[in-house]
């Protein structure tokens, strides 16, 4: 496999207490890590191939619309491996009760807890893709998740893998005090802005980062502003 190409990822942010004091799901990724070492991060990794081939609740019209410009993957497999990355990196559930027979490998603990991802409950809120030079490159959809659809105790992590550390909800006044990548850092401001309106974002970020001056444009077109 070629460590440099470009590989599709999917994000998710947790986003707990929206109203009253905002906080979002993150962990830190481990010291010797070969992308972003020591970094708080949310949940996310590269899509599996077996993320198209699991049974879920189908993403909005608009989020479908707006998934599929640009992108090989269907909209229900970028959103499967969001809701993956979440199970394993934190052991939390985003899914609704079905049980499910026959799981392929990487969701089988979450079929035998008695539920299907439910991408439904997704907004599909930023793109970006890993600068060059770095030693492993992404092409990031990130998702909204509210805490309220999760269907696990929000502060129990037991079941998480060991791949994030120090896993935590971390208040979103708090959140630029921790050692965050630069696009983290981005995509918080962008949430605290999105925190103020009602509804899905106008449209979606999209910080291309395939020309020197790292192009920045929203997925309809028209540039960022």
């Amino acid at each position: 496999m070629d460590k440099t190409a470009i590989r599709d990822a999917a994000t998710i942010i947790v986003l707990r207490d929206t109203q009253t004091a905002p906080a979002v799901l993150m962990g830190q990724r481990g010291a010797t890590a070969a992308f972003m070492p020591g970094k708080f991060v949310f949940p996310g990794g590269a899509v599996d191939p077996n993320d198209a081939q699991v049974p879920t609740t189908p993403v909005t019209d608009l989020d479908g619309e707006r998934l599929t410009q640009e992108s090989r993957l269907p909209p229900a497999a970028l959103a499967a491996a969001a809701i993956r990355e979440l199970w394993e990196e934190t052991g939390q559930i985003l899914g609704q009760t079905q049980a499910w027979d026959n799981p392929p490998q990487g969701w089988r603990g979450f079929a035998h807890a008695g539920f299907v991802p439910h991408a439904a409950a997704l907004r599909f809120f930023f793109r970006a893709v890993t600068p060059a030079g770095n030693p492993r490159r992404f092409d990031a959809r990130f998702f909204l998740a509210d805490a309220g659809d999760l269907q696990t105790d929000l502060d129990d992590f037991s079941n998480a893998e060991d791949e994030l550390s120090y896993l935590q909800w971390v208040p979103l006044a708090d959140a630029r005090r921790f050692d965050l990548p630069f696009i983290t850092q981005v995509v918080l401001a962008e949430l605290g802005s999105h925190i103020k309106r009602n509804g899905p974002p106008a449209s979606v970020p999209f910080f291309r980062n395939d020309d020197e001056a790292h192009l920045v444009s929203r997925l309809d077109g028209r540039p960022l502003l």
